[in-house]
């Protein structure tokens, strides 16, 4: 009965067509074109070339490589769960992008009752789906599509609030998503593996290795999220030279975080040799460090450096933290989300703290109150009109200090913690339901119980990897009930 559970033939199904319906009257009822995309707004004063369309789709475009293809290859590192890691990204980034259209459009587009869509929608969605699947990492393989559906339901919503209460009421910068983006999936994540902790998997498993070709397969998602994180951290920054500076910001950090790792990698090796998680993983930790910096004029040497930190203490993280968080902390972390965005997001944290701290009009001019928004003045102060007249459309501001805008970030940091904390350990409690098909220790990391797999996707597992006695007939054991039972419910049908 209870390998019965994992059927996925009426459970998955429902689940998805009663969503589809859901989302079908939701979107029929209460969702609509924003200005840029409704026809009625278009005359014949109106250039097309104008439209956000041209300057906001190419990071979208670029976004949606990360999301299906870089995040996709890059999880299909293990040996036997590469149709895992890649097709159950796919099915959840799907999923979480529709939801997130809507759970973010109540809380950041809703107006006279409507959620006004546009492309700039889809891009906050996407980073809404990066979110999600930077917490999959933390449980990858070992659960079910169902329970990832779930976790997407319940991630997304608890992820949007907090954005909104963070921008709405801290009110803080955070260009390129270290707080928002990568401590909060972080740290959501840890909260739902913790739950989820399996006793039986703390010395290993069978099957958790990876082989030659699935090594390479995860280094070309490494290379498309490497290409084409500048558009990432850039792609919500004012436009112009904010932007500019973004895309130079996170490219020096990504260079020398790579060149950081390879030099590491070899170093920290015993025979000298470099290890493919580390090129896989820790050359990215240069884009997270940058982040809540990057449009911040903090100086290329500075971005370098950045990378170099932030390369080190993921490094560090994967080679000792890692194994003493699952031995003595029961935190599972499969894919080190913890030293690739948490660790990697402290520190950037830490740094645009201090560029907020050292940032004044000697530094960036007028434009200091564009970037820094609420240190603009107050309505009613002298220097806001002297401002207006350098640059008209300049917005009321709140009139903070630097040290005000210091402390607003550093509540934001620990309120983001605590929040995606919370709602990963309920969320785990919620995916422990029987119901939710999830795989049994001895089936963790393993396409054969929910895929239709080739006769030899285990050829390399049966060449390479020897076995115990024991192992072996525990694995066939369970495959053998597996298929009379698949063969029982076929009869039945």
């Amino acid at each position: 009965m209870k390998k019965r559970s994992t059927n996925l033939r009426v459970k998955l199904p429902v689940f998805l067509f009663v969503f589809q319906v859901i989302f079908v009257a939701i979107y029929f009822a209460f969702v609509t074109y924003d200005d840029q995309a409704d026809a009625r707004f278009q005359n014949n004063q109106t250039n097309p070339m104008h439209n956000a369309v041209y300057k906001d789709y190419p990071f979208f475009t670029d976004i949606q490589v990360m999301i299906f293809l870089g995040f996709g290859c890059l999880l299909a590192f293990f040996r036997l769960y590469g149709f895992g890691g890649m097709v159950f990204n796919f099915l959840t980034a799907t999923f979480a992008i529709q939801w997130a259209i809507l759970v973010q459009g109540y809380f950041q587009f809703y107006d006279n009752g409507k959620i006004h869509i546009g492309v700039i929608n889809l891009i906050n969605a996407e980073f809404a789906c990066a979110v999600v699947l930077i917490s999959f990492g933390a449980v990858l393989g070992k659960t079910s599509p169902l329970q990832l559906l779930v976790m997407v339901l319940l991630e997304v919503p608890v992820f949007a609030g907090t954005e909104w209460v963070v921008l709405t009421y801290l009110r803080i910068n955070d260009a390129g998503g270290s707080i928002l983006i990568h401590l909060f999936a972080c740290y959501f994540g840890l909260g739902v593996t913790f739950v989820l902790y399996r006793s039986g998997l703390n010395e290993g498993h069978v099957k958790e290795n990876t082989s030659y070709h699935s090594d390479i397969l995860s280094v070309m998602g490494t290379l498309f999220l490497w290409v084409f994180w500048p558009s990432f951290n850039s792609a919500l920054t004012l436009k112009g030279d904010d932007q500019h500076r973004a895309i130079l910001h996170t490219f020096i950090g990504l260079s020398a975080s790579t060149l950081t790792a390879f030099a590491l990698s070899a170093m920290l090796n015993k025979k000298g040799k470099l290890t493919m998680v580390d090129i896989q993983n820790v050359t990215l930790a240069g884009g997270v460090t940058v982040g809540a910096s990057v449009d911040m004029m903090i100086s290329p040497a500075a971005a370098y450096v950045l990378g170099m930190m932030g390369c080190t203490a993921c490094m560090l993280g994967y080679k000792y933290l890692s194994p003493f968080l699952a031995r003595r902390c029961r935190i599972q972390d499969q894919c080190g989300i913890h030293n690739l965005h948490g660790l990697t997001g402290l520190i950037s944290c830490a740094a645009g703290i201090c560029a907020i701290l050292m940032a004044d009009e000697d530094i960036y001019g007028p434009s200091l109150y564009e970037i820094f928004t609420h240190r603009a003045p107050v309505e009613g102060d002298p220097k806001l009109q002297e401002l207006q007249m350098l640059i008209p459309g300049l917005k009321l501001g709140l009139g903070r200090t630097a040290r005000e805008q210091a402390l607003f970030q550093v509540a934001a940091v620990f309120s983001t913690i605590g929040l995606s904390a919370l709602g990963g350990i309920l969320t785990g409690y919620v995916l422990k339901l029987p119901y939710l098909a999830s795989p049994s220790d001895d089936l963790c990391f393993d396409d054969a119980l929910f895929f239709e797999v080739p006769p030899d996707y285990d050829a390399p597992l049966k060449l390479n990897y020897k076995m115990t006695a024991e192992d072996s007939s525990d694995v066939q054991h369970q495959r053998v009930v597996i298929q009379l039972m698949d063969n029982m419910e076929n009869k039945c049908a």
